[in-house]
């Protein structure tokens, strides 16, 4: 019987993807680990590769298409004894993915059954053809370890399993696999169709980063329940700093902004209160040891929210020096994974754009993110009670209640605020 080669999820929030370029042809012998196509997601376009060996049946979906669903099939692989003579029609059909541009295809049929899950019902990854021999011969699949690309399940670990005879047990012990509920539209398209049917309008497709950006805002505004810290922070002495060091490093490429010393002050304070550098895990609350910080960058079409990591231990100059790289592979669209996944907390600049102040919404599984307005020149009260001029930036803090309580949550602000009006701080 064929082995299918399934759209695979490249990111957890990963629901559909394009498939770019085909790296073999039907006819090819393939092994596991051999890099076969190149996949579009919602974020960049990454490598996929093979999980099974055996020599490509047929290509089931041509180049350029998109919105494949995950674990619909994209192409078939004969086994060792197959000739493409077993592959009826019938075969091919029943693997084959809806039109993915007019119906929102299910996940395509395995004969083995659905993934199955491991302990707390995490999904154990295996290939196709593992899972339908750890059913044929009984094994449990949570009890063999994977040594096929990112720790899947393929033929080889089975038939080890199968020597050793350390992973059977019996069918009706395994664990039945967690079932989503399926999702609900937020608004009917209909009803919308309709409303506006008498009005000129351009219909616009939605491409995988607009859908990814409404699924996860929607969850976040939902599930997770925000409350809002304001601050204003005289930044004159920031400024001041800021001009004296580009004025010195100039010679060396090195431009500092305003943002730089915003994510060094973020990333110090998380550290003098390190309850509040945080994420919510479900049923717990992971607390983190380094300040991973995210920030929000603009692109044509979206926003990527890549992660400086360990950001309390690196300068200014180095903060620097790696936001710029990741702001430019990301409006490349060449951001991997690793780059945007994790961090517990955000930052969003629309200063720049002259916005004066906003609340920004937290992306999960983070727990709180500061937006950052626009410094402007404002009457204040000096430290000597005499009216004054000082630039001011007005900054919301947007936390988790879940993760981070209301005095918490000021003090967190609190630190922000004292190391950029102490900018001398960000150095040491």
């Amino acid at each position: 019987m064929p082995i299918e080669i399934l759209m695979p999820a490249l990111s957890p929030t990963m629901e559909e993807g394009s498939l770019a370029k085909w790296l073999i042809k039907e006819g090819d012998t393939v092994s596991a680990g051999d890099v076969i196509a190149e996949i579009e997601t919602d974020k960049a376009t990454m490598e996929l590769e093979a999980v099974d060996e055996g020599k490509v049946a047929r290509l089931l979906v041509p180049e350029g298409t998109t919105q494949i669903k995950v674990n619909n099939a994209i192409a078939l692989l004969l086994e060792e004894g197959e000739s493409p003579g077993n592959l009826t029609d019938a075969a091919v059909s029943a693997s084959k993915s809806p039109d993915p541009a007019l119906v929102p295809a299910p996940p395509a049929a395995d004969p083995a059954g659905p993934a199955p899950a491991g302990p707390n019902g995490v999904r154990i990854i295996a290939s196709p053809l593992a899972r339908r021999m750890a059913d044929q011969n009984g094994l449990d699949l949570s009890l063999v370890t994977g040594t096929g690309p990112r720790g899947r399940v393929v033929k080889r670990d089975i038939e080890a399993a199968l020597q050793s005879d350390t992973a059977r047990a019996p069918a009706h012990d395994r664990p039945a696999p967690p079932v989503a509920p399926a999702p609900q539209p937020a608004t009917d398209t209909n009803t919308v169709l309709k409303t506006y049917a008498d009005r000129p309008h351009a219909e616009i497709a939605l491409d995988g980063m607009r859908r990814t950006i409404a699924a996860r805002l929607t969850e976040a505004k939902q599930t997770i329940p925000h409350f809002y810290l304001r601050r204003g922070i005289c930044i004159d002495a920031m400024l001041d700093l800021r001009k004296q060091i580009n004025a010195q490093m100039a010679p060396r490429g090195i431009k500092l902004s305003v943002n730089d010393f915003v994510i060094k002050a973020c990333a110090q304070a998380l550290q003098h209160h390190p309850a509040a550098n945080a994420v919510w895990a479900g049923d717990r609350i992971l607390q983190l040891t380094p300040s991973d910080v995210a920030v929000a960058v603009s692109v044509e079409g979206g926003l990527f929210t890549p992660v400086l990591r360990d950001a309390e231990t690196k300068p200014l100059s180095a903060l620097s020096t790696e936001m710029k790289d990741l702001a430019a592979r990301a409006r490349d669209r060449k951001l991997t994974p690793q780059d945007y996944q994790g961090g517990s907390f955000a930052i969003s600049n629309l200063g720049m754009f002259g916005i004066e102040n906003f609340d920004a919404v937290i992306n999960p599984p983070q727990s709180a993110i500061l937006a950052v307005g626009a410094g402007l020149r404002k009457p204040i009260v000096g430290a000597d009670e005499t009216l004054t001029i000082a630039t001011v930036m007005s900054v919301t803090l947007s936390v988790d209640h879940r993760v981070i309580d209301g005095a918490l949550g000021a003090e967190l602000l609190a630190a922000i605020v004292d190391g950029l009006e102490n900018p001398l701080t960000l150095l040491v």
